[in-house]
C-alpha cells in the first residue's frame, strides 16, 4: 500500500488569549490517502475548523501549532517557510470555507478574483484571455450555467449554492491533490446541500482528488465519506471506516451522537439528547473530557485522560477498551467489545 497523502500525527494547537493559553487541539492523529474522502465530525466547539485551518497554518494570529507533525506528500507542513507553504496552498491543498459570501470579495467580479487566484499560484505569465478561459471552464465544470457571461458578475448576484460552487471552482483551478471542505454545506438548504455533495463526489471520482470533509452533520459524513474522525473537545475520540463506526460505534460519544439523529425507527419517541455541553477551553477537566456527560464514567475517567487505542481496525480513546486496567476499575458497557473479539 502506498504512503498516505496526508498524515497528521500528534497535532497540538493552542490559542493565546488574555485569559491564558487555551489548548484547542491535543494529540490529533489520522491519515488521508490519495483519492480518499475522510470526514471530520463533532459538535460545535470540538475543534473541527481549527483542525482544518491548522493543516495549512491558516490559524488566527493568536493560534499556534505547538506540537506534532502535518506530513503532506512527504513534507512536514509545520516546518515549511512562508514561501514554501505558499507553493503548497492552492496547488497541493485547497480549501473551501464555510461561508462563501465572506470568502469572496464583494467589490470584484468573480472572474477577476479567479484570475487573481491563478496569477497568485504561478500562472501569472499567461495572458489574461487564457486565464479567463480557464476560469470559465472551471465554473462550467462545477455547474454554473452560462459561465462566460456570469463570470462578469459580482458575488452578491449569485445564490448561496452558486457561490459555494464558485468557491469550489476556485479551489480546483490548480487541480490540488487534497481539498479541505470546511462545513461547505452547512449554510445551504437540503436541496442545495445534496447538489454540492454530489459535486464533491463527482470531483473525487473524476479527478481522484482526496477530500477532507469537515461537518457537524452525520448524514453528510455517512453519504460521502470512506473514513471518519470523531472529534470531541479537541481530541479525536474515534477514527476508522465509516461503515464500521456507524454500524457499531465504540466510543460512548459516537454512540450518543448517532442516537440523537432523527430516524423513522424512532418515530413517536422522544429524541435522544446528550446532556450538558462541550467543556470550555478555559476549564477543561483533568481526565476524559467527555466524562461529565458520559453515563459509563467511573473514577479513572475523571482522574486521567485515556490513550488512543487500536481496536479491530478502529482507534478509540476510552477506558472501556484499556486492557491494562483491572476489570474492577474499568467502565462497563455490554457493547464495549472490539470488532472481531468474543
Amino acid at each position: 500500500m502506498s504512503d498516505p497523502l496526508l498524515t497528521v500525527a500528534g497535532l497540538e494547537v493552542v490559542y493565546h488569549t488574555d485569559a491564558g493559553t487555551l489548548p484547542a487541539l491535543s494529540d490529533v492523529c489520522f491519515e488521508v490517502r490519495e483519492g480518499q474522502i475522510v470526514g471530520v465530525v463533532g459538535e460545535s466547539g470540538c475543534g473541527k475548523s481549527t483542525l482544518g485551518a491548522a493543516l495549512l497554518r491558516l490559524l488566527s494570529p493568536n493560534g499556534e501549532i505547538v506540537g506534532g507533525r502535518v506530513m503532506f506528500a512527504g513534507r512536514d507542513l509545520a516546518s515549511l517557510s512562508s514561501g514554501e507553504l505558499r507553493k503548497v496552498r492552492g496547488r497541493g491543498i485547497a480549501t473551501v470555507f464555510q461561508d462563501p459570501l465572506t470568502s469572496l470579495n464583494p467589490t470584484f467580479t468573480v472572474g477577476q478574483q479567479m484570475i487573481d487566484a491563478e496569477r497568485a499560484h504561478g500562472q501569472g505569465r499567461e495572458s489574461k484571455d487564457v486565464l479567463r478561459r480557464r476560469a470559465i471552464d472551471a465554473l462550467t465544470r462545477v455547474g454554473i450555467p452560462d459561465a462566460a457571461r456570469r463570470i462578469r458578475n459580482h458575488p452578491h448576484e449569485f445564490s448561496g449554492g452558486m457561490r459555494q460552487r464558485i468557491m469550489i471552482a476556485i479551489a480546483l483551478l490548480h487541480e490540488p491533490s487534497l481539498l479541505i471542505a470546511d462545513e461547505a454545506t452547512s449554510a445551504l438548504d437540503v436541496t442545495l446541500e445534496a447538489q454540492i455533495l454530489k459535486l464533491l463526489k463527482e470531483i473525487n471520482a473524476s479527478h481522484g482528488t482526496a477530500i477532507l470533509l469537515i461537518s457537524h452533520n452525520l448524514g453528510v459524513i455517512a453519504e460521502v465519506c470512506e473514513r471518519v474522525v470523531v472529534m470531541y473537545a479537541g481530541r479525536a475520540v474515534e477514527e476508522g471506516d465509516v461503515y464500521a463506526i456507524f454500524d457499531r460505534p465504540l466510543h460512548p460519544y459516537t454512540r450518543a451522537l448517532l442516537a440523537a439523529v432523527p430516524s423513522p425507527q424512532h418515530r413517536g419517541t422522544t429524541l435522544a439528547a446528550i446532556p450538558g455541553r462541550v467543556p470550555s477551553l478555559l476549564a477543561l477537566p483533568p481526565g476524559c473530557k467527555y466524562a461529565d456527560r458520559c453515563a459509563h464514567a467511573v473514577a479513572v475517567c475523571f482522574a486521567r485522560e485515556p490513550a488512543s487505542l487500536a481496536r479491530g481496525g478502529l482507534r478509540v480513546r476510552c477506558f472501556l477498551y484499556d486492557d491494562s486496567l483491572p476489570a474492577a476499575d474499568k467502565p462497563r458497557a455490554d457493547w464495549a467489545k472490539a470488532p472481531g473479539r468474543a
